[in-house]
């Protein structure tokens, strides 16, 4: 039995989404447990053979500065719900709640694992290949050093060879173009590490890609710092919703558009899926001692329960396991590029 901790108190909607993507999530998953974290008052009216709820008397706002989710909200959902993995009461935890917060609070109650610095939040972008590219960082470290960066590529390697079952999967540094001379000097130093990582067999690393590289699916896995993987994914997100927008106005005009629209229904819909959002919501804290996914903020019920799933696949396929094996692998090279500490 894979059992989740879910903060259903978090994001711009609260339990009016995450107590249906529940329902739904157990219903498809019959060897799933939930424990459901939030105020006694929003979840009474929630009942399941295999759902636990757990009170929370407090909840962190999507405006909440770090040091009161951290210091001043220490009975939120989001934290409680943090406290059922590192008790071992779940193997996993998912919230919609403030990325900010919910980075600190994992870090403070979960820990890192030993030879990564920063953790790194890694999601996925749809690409041209019908799949998804996955990314990290998304937001949660603006400033990476290569060592840094090197990290997120072992991590990254491990989520991927997880739930993809793809052993070797394919790393690409995200670069203004393939040339081994392009870039800052993070960047060239990063290829530099990930040219030996790949050469110690720690890594399948590709090369330089470029932005169209994610969209197009060069790579399996894109590394970059979080202020350009963040600007990726909403791009990746403002693309959908334009596509979505543009189908939506076609069906509404004259007879002969909506003729037409409705000879291509099925293609326009399989375009529409492929690049909807909502399927591929649920990005890994990767780097904690203990499994974390964060949803989108303004999920709806779909998306939340994709988030659900892909924890569930996480914990199910012992993701924690395999990064630890990664990370303990390649840990010479980690320790050989770490950089001294001030005398």
């Amino acid at each position: 039995m894979i059992t989740i901790a879910v903060d259903c108190m978090g994001g711009d909607h609260g339990p009016q989404v995450t107590l249906p993507a529940c329902t739904q999530f157990l219903e498809r998953h019959p060897d799933a447990a939930l424990v459901l974290v939030g105020l006694p008052d929003a979840l009474s009216s929630f009942a399941h053979p295999r759902a636990k709820v757990v009170a929370a008397s407090e909840v962190v706002l999507m405006d909440d500065p770090m040091e009161i989710a951290l210091r001043r909200k220490k009975d939120s959902s989001m934290r409680v719900a943090i406290e059922q993995v590192k008790s071992g009461a779940a193997q996993a935890a998912v919230s919609a709640g403030n990325t900010g917060a919910l980075m600190a609070i994992s870090r403070y109650v979960l820990k890192t694992m030993d030879g990564i610095e920063r953790p790194a939040i890694a999601g996925q972008i749809p690409n041209a290949t019908g799949g998804a590219t996955t990314v990290l960082d998304l937001g949660a470290n603006v400033d990476c050093t290569a060592e840094h960066l090197l990290q997120f590529a072992v991590m990254g390697s491990a989520l991927v060879s997880v739930l993809k079952g793809v052993e070797s999967p394919t790393v690409g540094l995200l670069n203004i173009g393939e040339e081994v001379i392009k870039g800052n000097e993070v960047i060239k130093k990063t290829g530099e590490l990930l040219r030996a990582a790949a050469q110690s067999g720690d890594l399948n690393f590709c090369g330089n890609v470029e932005g169209n590289d994610i969209f197009k699916g060069s790579a399996d896995i894109v590394v970059c710092d979080g202020f350009v993987g963040n600007v990726a994914l909403k791009t990746s997100e403002g693309l959908a919703s334009m596509i979505g927008s543009f189908l939506k106005a076609e069906f509404s005009k004259n007879i002969f558009t909506k003729m037409a629209a409705v000879a291509a229904f099925s293609v326009l819909t399989a375009l529409k899926n492929r690049v909807d959002h909502r399927r591929y919501n649920g990005a890994a804290l990767l780097g904690l001692r203990g499994l974390v996914f964060k949803s989108h903020g303004s999920a709806d019920s779909l998306a939340f329960g994709y988030a659900l799933s892909r924890a569930y696949d996480a914990a199910r396929n012992n993701l924690l396991d395999r990064v630890q094996v990664r990370i303990a692998h390649a840990a010479p090279l980690l320790a050989a590029s770490a950089p001294l500490a001030p005398t």
